[in-house]
């Protein structure tokens, strides 16, 4: 995991390297707290896979990790998708950003959490993992995938989904009811053995992610990836 934040003096050593490499040419409030921005900026030598994640400079000696949702390598252009919430340095930064600000983005990096090898592909997620998901549904749809989507989402994004044009979707409220063993064991992709041995990508909440992980381990035979994205109280996770 990258560090969210450097020394003063390491940031003026490096400063050249961290210079601003992408600039902005378009953005988009889908809601209140989503901000879809699309860059423009030299990416052809970046790979991009399900799982990895850019590093942006949010501030002379903080970063933060995004997910870029779409990329266009021929016009280098790219989307992420940002989840705006209270009054962090990088929610401010994201906020105020527009056409033609310029930021450093780090090439993306990270561990890859899609096997195309299996049939069956599941995800969980919340705000956090509208990126990742975005990223990851041509290739489900386009490798005939079955493949089902859950999300744990405030009110406000609850339509975030649709807006998207995901399929086979489900839509939760953000109530904590990821974080209850039990509820999670009568969830209805538990009902069925066709899902048994699929794919299970948990990102999003940590704590959701730990307690959803913890029943899968005794529910399924299939492999389970997971990476928390943010934990109450906790900066820059």
């Amino acid at each position: 995991m990258m560090i969210s934040s450097i020394p003063k003096w390491v940031s003026n050593v490096f400063g050249h390297a961290l210079r601003p490499n992408a600039k902005v040419v378009d953005t988009v409030y889908l809601s209140p707290q989503i901000k879809r921005i699309r860059f423009q900026g030299v990416i052809s030598n970046w790979s991009f896979q399900i799982g990895y994640a850019n590093v942006i400079r949010v501030s002379e000696t903080e970063f933060r990790n995004y997910t870029v949702a779409y990329y266009d390598k021929q016009n280098n252009l790219f989307d992420i998708l940002f989840h705006i919430h209270g009054d962090g340095v990088g929610s401010r930064l994201i906020h105020s950003l527009k056409i033609n600000d310029e930021l450093f983005v780090s090439p993306p990096r990270g561990k890859k959490l899609y096997d195309p090898s299996i049939k069956y592909q599941f995800f969980f997620g919340d705000e956090t993992s509208l990126g990742v998901a975005s990223a990851l549904l041509p290739l489900l749809k386009g490798n005939n995938h079955q493949f089902q989507f859950y999300f744990e989402l405030d009110e406000v994004n609850k339509n975030i989904p649709e807006l998207l044009e995901f399929q086979n979707c489900v839509v939760y409220p953000k109530n904590e009811s990821f974080r209850n063993e039990q509820w999670i064991r009568n969830l209805p992709v538990f009902k069925t053995d066709e899902w048994n041995a699929a794919n299970f990508v948990l990102v999003g909440n940590a704590r959701s992610v730990q307690m959803f992980r913890k029943v899968l381990r005794e529910r399924i035979q299939g492999n389970t990836y997971s990476q928390g994205y943010w934990l109450e109280d906790k900066k820059g996770l």
